[in-house]
C-alpha cells in the first residue's frame, strides 16, 4: 500500500490535491475531517466541505484517537484521506487544556501519531495524510504558540518518516520532497 504526506501554507492546494489523488485512484474512500465546529464560520467550512465530497466516499468525524478509529471504520475501503494533521494537533491541546505542561501535550501528541503510524502499517488501504507546514514564518510571541508549532512540526516529522512519498504544495503546485 502507498502512503503520502502533503504539507504547505494555508489555501495551497493540499486538500484538493488530495481528493484528486483519492479520485484517480477509483476506489472506496474513507475521508477522515479533524475539523470541530467551534464558531458559526468553521461550522460553515465544514459544511462547505461534506457538500464538495463525491458522495460515494464515507465520511469520518475524529478530533482525536485516529488510529483506532479508522481501524475500525475503514472495512472495505482503499483509500484513506486524513485532513487533517494541524487540526488534530489543535483538538489535542484543546482537550488537554491552556494550563497543561508542556510535557503532557508533547507525550499526547507524539501518542496520538505513533497510533496513526501504527494503523497505517497495519492498514492494507493507502493513507493521503494533510498536514500543515507552519515553522516557516516568524517565530510566535507566546509560549503556547511556539509549543505548537515545534510539535506540529514533530509530528509533521514523524509522518513523513514512515510515508512513502511527500510533496510541499505552493501555489497548488505539488513540489516533490519524497519520492518512493
Amino acid at each position: 500500500m502507498k502512503s503520502i504526506l502533503l504539507t504547505g501554507g494555508a489555501r495551497s492546494g493540499k486538500s484538493k490535491m488530495a481528493q484528486e489523488l483519492a479520485t484517480k485512484a477509483g476506489r472506496q474512500v474513507l475521508f477522515v475531517a479533524t475539523a470541530t465546529a467551534g464558531d458559526d464560520e468553521m461550522r460553515q467550512r465544514i459544511e462547505r466541505h461534506r457538500k464538495a465530497r463525491p458522495k460515494d466516499w464515507k465520511t469520518l468525524e475524529a478530533s482525536s484517537n485516529l488510529g483506532n478509529k479508522i481501524t475500525k471504520n475503514s472495512g472495505g475501503v482503499k483509500t484513506v484521506i486524513i485532513d487533517c494533521i494541524t487540526l488534530l494537533i489543535s483538538n489535542i491541546f484543546e482537550q488537554i487544556g491552556e494550563n497543561a505542561k508542556a510535557a503532557a501535550v508533547e507525550k499526547a501528541v507524539t501518542a496520538e501519531i505513533e497510533e496513526l503510524i501504527e494503523c497505517m502499517k497495519k492498514s492494507r488501504a493507502n493513507f493521503i495524510i494533510v498536514t500543515n507546514e507552519v515553522g516557516l514564518g516568524i517565530v510566535p510571541g507566546d509560549p503556547v504558540s511556539r509549543l505548537y508549532r515545534d510539535l506540529l512540526g514533530k509530528a509533521n516529522q514523524m509522518l513523513a518518516t514512515h510515508v512513502d512519498e511527500v510533496y510541499l504544495l505552493v501555489a497548488g503546485i505539488a513540489i516533490p520532497v519524497k519520492k518512493a
